[in-house]
C-alpha cells in the first residue's frame, strides 16, 4: 500500500502549478496588448510552440522519433482552410473539425510506428509526410496545388471578435487555444497514464513485462499528438487565411525538432522555450544577415550540443568545470 501512495503523491507534487507558470501565461496573454506591433510574430510563436509540444508528447515522453510530424500539422491546416471555404467560416467549429480529423489520421498512422526500430519509425513517419505532400500537390483542384488554397475568409471568433490586420485577435486566439491544449497535455503527462509512457520510453520490454499495454499506449498518445499538431496547423491556416504545400514540407518537421533540441525534451515548456528562442533568432538573424541566417542558427545548435544547454546558459561555469572535477 505504501508504494502506490508514494507514486500518487509524486504525481500530485509534479502536477502542482508553480508561481512562474502563472506568471508566464499571464505574460503571454498580455503581450499582444503590450507589444501590438509584434502581434503577428507572437501569434506565430504560439502556434509553433503548440506544434513543438505535440511532438514532445511522442518524442520526449514516449521515445518515438518522428521526422514527419508536419503531416498532421499540414493536414489540420488544409482541413481548417477547406472547411472555412466550403462549409462555414466559424473558426472554432473549423478548429474542432480539424482536431477530430487529425486524430483520425493519427490513429490510422499509429499502425506504422508500433513495430520496428527508431530508424524504421524515422523513415516511416517521414514517408507519411511526403505522401501527404505529394497528394496535396496532385489534388490541385481541391488544395490549390503549388499555388496554395486561396480565398479563405474567416468569421469572427465566437461570433464576437473579428480578425484584425494587426494580428492581435489572432494572437489571443492562438494563445488561448494553446493554453487549453497545454492544460490537456499537462494533465496527461502528470497522470498514471503519463507515467506508463515514461516507462515505455525508458525500457519498452520491461514495460511489457510488468503488464503495461504498450501497443495501445503508443497508439493513444500518437493519436493525441496528431490531434494537437492538427490544431496548430488549423490555427496557422485560420489566422493567415491561407494554406500551401509549405505546411507539409520537411522543413516544418525539421524546425520543430530543432526547437525541442533548443528547449529540451521531456517537459512541455521545452517546446515553448524552444519555439520562442528559435523564432526570435530566426527573425533577428534573417534581418541582420538575410542570406546566412541559417548558418548562425546551425552554429548555435553545434555549440548547444558541444557545450550543453545548461552550461551554455551559464558561461561562468565554462572554466570552473575542470577545477570542480579535480576537487
Amino acid at each position: 500500500m505504501g508504494a502506490p501512495s508514494a507514486m500518487q503523491s509524486a504525481l500530485l507534487r509534479n502536477a502542482r502549478w508553480r508561481l512562474w507558470e502563472f506568471a508566464l501565461w499571464t505574460l503571454a496573454f498580455a503581450l499582444p496588448l503590450v507589444m501590438p506591433s509584434h502581434a503577428l510574430m507572437i501569434n506565430e510563436i504560439a502556434i509553433v510552440a503548440l506544434f513543438a509540444m505535440s511532438l514532445d508528447l511522442i518524442l520526449g515522453y514516449t521515445g518515438i522519433v518522428s521526422l514527419g510530424h508536419a503531416a498532421f500539422f499540414g493536414f489540420g491546416a488544409y482541413v481548417a482552410a477547406l472547411f472555412a471555404k466550403h462549409v462555414m467560416p466559424d473558426p472554432t467549429v473549423g478548429l474542432v473539425v480539424a482536431i477530430a480529423l487529425s486524430a483520425v489520421l493519427g490513429a490510422l498512422a499509429s499502425v506504422t510506428i508500433l513495430r520496428g526500430t527508431d530508424l524504421t519509425r524515422l523513415m516511416v513517419t517521414l514517408g507519411t509526410a511526403l505522401l501527404l505532400l505529394e497528394l496535396a500537390n496532385k489534388l490541385d483542384w481541391l488544395t490549390g496545388g503549388a499555388d496554395g488554397l486561396q480565398g479563405v475568409v474567416m468569421g469572427p471568433v465566437l461570433g464576437l471578435f473579428e480578425f484584425d490586420l494587426f494580428g492581435r485577435t489572432a494572437a489571443w486566439y492562438s494563445i488561448s487555444v494553446a493554453f487549453v491544449l497545454f492544460l490537456f497535455m499537462r494533465r496527461i503527462v502528470h497522470s498514471p497514464f503519463g507515467a506508463t509512457l515514461k516507462a515505455i520510453r525508458d525500457n519498452r520490454l520491461r514495460a511489457m513485462a510488468i503488464g503495461i499495454p504498450v501497443i495501445s499506449r503508443l497508439a493513444v498518445i500518437y493519436t493525441v499528438a496528431a490531434a494537437v499538431a492538427g490544431a496548430a496547423g488549423a490555427l496557422l491556416a485560420q489566422t493567415t487565411g491561407f494554406a500551401s504545400l509549405d505546411v507539409l514540407a520537411f522543413d516544418r518537421s525539421a524546425d520543430v525538432m530543432l526547437m525541442l533540441v533548443i528547449g529540451g525534451v521531456g517537459w512541455l515548456y521545452g517546446g515553448v522555450a524552444g519555439a520562442i528562442v528559435f523564432k526570435v533568432l530566426q527573425d533577428w538573424l534573417s534581418a541582420v544577415t538575410p542570406q546566412y541566417w541559417m548558418f548562425w542558427i546551425g552554429l548555435i545548435l553545434v555549440l548547444l550540443v558541444l557545450v550543453g544547454r545548461e552550461r551554455l546558459l551559464r558561461p561562468w561555469t565554462w572554466l570552473g568545470r575542470k577545477n570542480g572535477a579535480k576537487a
